[in-house]
């Protein structure tokens, strides 16, 4: 297994930090809204004696620098085929998308069919009937100002920290602790560039979706390129939006008991052998 290695890498004027181990063939993993590249902490180890694993921070997110326009749809599938491309890794790799990076992750399958070696949904996003919202300039602009107002007030230092623990206890089962190190957790959320990566890319969720759905109508999945669904069982109606998601997009559905929402840390083993699976 290789040694992890953290640079920084410039895609469209924006530095991304990004992390790679390991050896094989590649397999890149994307958290959710908010969240950061340790969040995949427990996994990693799992997937790195076979697999040469990606995982980076969104602009706005982590480490990376803060975002310079808006996220789409499109936007976020270009964006993990730049950072293969600055790391030299041009071959097909297995897309990992948790939460709103599945929207993400799908758009690359679409987009970059040629690249994509398998797709693993994480307790995704779905939004079955999304449209664009009015105004996105104006949300935009709402983001940057109550992200402006907040850090004025020293919001970021003083509740960007506590609120990220609150958050993660509140997404899984039994309200288990964070177990993210409490230096990485300071030095990333209670920065006002965390808090306003956040908000933007909260701002534009819709917008994603529906670029998303417009992408299904008009760019097919790789033939071939297995589609793997996985979900927490947090009501019986999450489960069956879920296992539609995994019809429509021709997948495998898998329910993963005693997991919630981040189920990279409730049950990295399950989700280390289906990304291996493929």
């Amino acid at each position: 297994m290789g040694c992890a290695r953290p640079e920084f890498v410039r895609v469209g004027a924006v530095p991304h930090h990004v992390v790679v181990e390991g050896a094989g063939p590649v397999c890149v993993l994307s958290a959710g809204l908010a969240m950061s590249w340790f969040d995949w902490n427990p996994v990693v180890p799992l997937l790195a004696p076979h697999r040469t694993v990606v995982r980076f921070d969104r602009p706005g997110h982590g480490l990376s620098g803060p975002a310079a326009a808006a996220p789409t749809a499109a936007g976020e599938a270009h964006r993990i085929a730049g950072l293969l491309d600055a790391l030299g890794l041009p071959g097909p790799a297995t897309v990992v998308g948790h939460s709103i990076a599945a929207f993400h992750a799908e758009a690359f399958a679409r987009l970059h069919p040629g690249r994509t070696a398998g797709v693993v949904l994480v307790d995704a996003s779905v939004e079955e009937r999304a449209r664009v919202p009015a105004a996105p300039a104006v949300r935009t602009a709402l983001a940057h100002a109550a992200a402006t107002a907040l850090s004025a007030t020293g919001a970021p230092a003083a509740l960007g920290p506590p609120t990220r623990r609150a958050a993660v206890r509140l997404l899984r089962p039994g309200r288990a602790p964070d177990p993210a190190p409490a230096a990485l957790v300071r030095r990333c959320y209670a920065t006002s560039r965390v808090l306003r990566g956040a908000l933007l890319e909260n701002a534009h969720y819709r917008a994603v979706a529906a670029g998303l759905l417009a992408l299904r109508a008009v760019r097919p999945l790789p033939p071939g390129a297995p589609v793997t669904v996985l979900a927490a069982p947090a009501s019986p109606r999450w489960t069956a939006r879920q296992r539609a998601l995994a019809g429509l997009l021709g997948g495998r559905f898998r329910s993963v008991p005693g997991t919630g929402h981040l189920m990279m840390l409730d049950a990295p083993e399950v989700l280390a052998a289906e990304i291996l699976a493929q």
